[in-house]
């Protein structure tokens, strides 16, 4: 289903895909080795991804988000959007300037990924994805904004965004940890921002109420990491979820999944699929509304946001 993304016009469908896993050897999603099967060479990792995409347009995926740090995903969606004739007007692309992949295609190296919220890396940044991503790229984000950063007050940073904002890109932000919601508050306040990307799942709501302002205001609104990198899958263990899934004979990621989509204020939900079977799976949430027994289940899992991104913070590259 076609919807819009908040006031920005740009037309997305409510689950997306996200190449945060399918652009580099290393990621944090439980599994990721596995799902590679040791087919990490550029050229592998480049038709993994092409299929992946292929299977997501063609279950009707109209929205693909990446990132510089995603290893080569830029170059893979471009890749795959010329060798398929796609125009910017057949499907949504967003990426992120902010952090530099650093990881020179190791699983093993010691640091993956180095951020710099900075107006030259944003200048730079900004021309890579553009030199790859062409006029498909539509909406362009802060990656990982937070307080600390300073990002949202740094007047450089901000005319940049502002006069891209003018020239027609819909400007976003994203966040990450136990401070997402004082974050979101911080950048309303600021203003010129289009959307908002966030971490939101069943383990961590503490930004729903944030999230939900943005969307009021008439931001789009983007939820990351919906499975918890892979927590909230079979391969995880949260209990709550296993017998919901048993109950409902649903797998574990479409339950999840089908939780954000029933909040009024997301507009897209990412997955972050590495496999095509994992895709299909996600893709079912769209058709699922559990009720009864299993929705008193995936109501009762929660953590508090400082064990939840404690943990993440734990996950190994793999």
């Amino acid at each position: 289903m076609i919807t819009t993304l908040g006031d920005t016009g740009l037309e997305v469908t409510r689950i997306g895909l996200g190449l945060a896993a399918l652009g580099r050897p290393g990621y944090i999603n439980l599994g990721h080795a596995e799902d590679l099967l040791g087919h990490t060479d550029v050229e592998s990792m480049e038709r993994r991804a092409h299929e992946v995409l292929d299977a997501a347009y063609e279950g009707g995926v109209r929205y693909f988000d990446a990132a510089r740090s995603y290893g080569l995903a830029e170059a893979f969606l471009a890749s795959w959007l010329a060798e398929r004739g796609f125009g910017p007007d057949d499907v949504t692309v967003g990426s992120k300037w902010g952090y530099t992949y650093t990881a020179n295609w190791r699983v093993d190296a010691e640091v993956n990924e180095v951020k710099d919220l900075s107006e030259a890396t944003l200048e730079r940044q900004l021309t890579e994805s553009q030199e790859l991503l062409g006029n498909h790229l539509r909406l362009y984000q802060i990656h990982s904004a937070t307080l600390d950063s300073g990002v949202l007050d740094d007047p450089a940073v901000m005319e940049e965004l502002a006069q891209l904002r003018a020239n027609g890109m819909r400007i976003g932000f994203t966040t990450s940890g136990a401070r997402q919601a004082e974050t979101i508050e911080r950048a309303l306040e600021v203003g010129g921002f289009d959307a908002v990307q966030s971490t939101w799942n069943l383990l961590e709501r503490s930004a729903g109420s944030a999230l939900e302002t943005a969307h009021h205001e008439g931001l789009g609104v983007i939820i990351k990491e919906a499975l918890a990198n892979g927590r909230l899958t079979e391969r995880g263990e949260v209990p709550e979820l296993a017998e919901a899934a048993r109950i409902t004979g649903r797998a574990p990621d479409a339950l999840a999944l089908s939780a954000v989509l029933a909040r009024p204020w997301v507009d897209v939900v990412l997955s972050g699929a590495t496999t095509v079977p994992e895709l299909e799976s996600n893709l079912v949430a769209r058709s699922l509304e559990p009720g009864g027994d299993a929705l008193e289940l995936l109501d009762a899992i929660g953590e508090a946001p400082d064990t939840y991104w404690q943990k993440r913070s734990e996950l190994p590259w793999n």
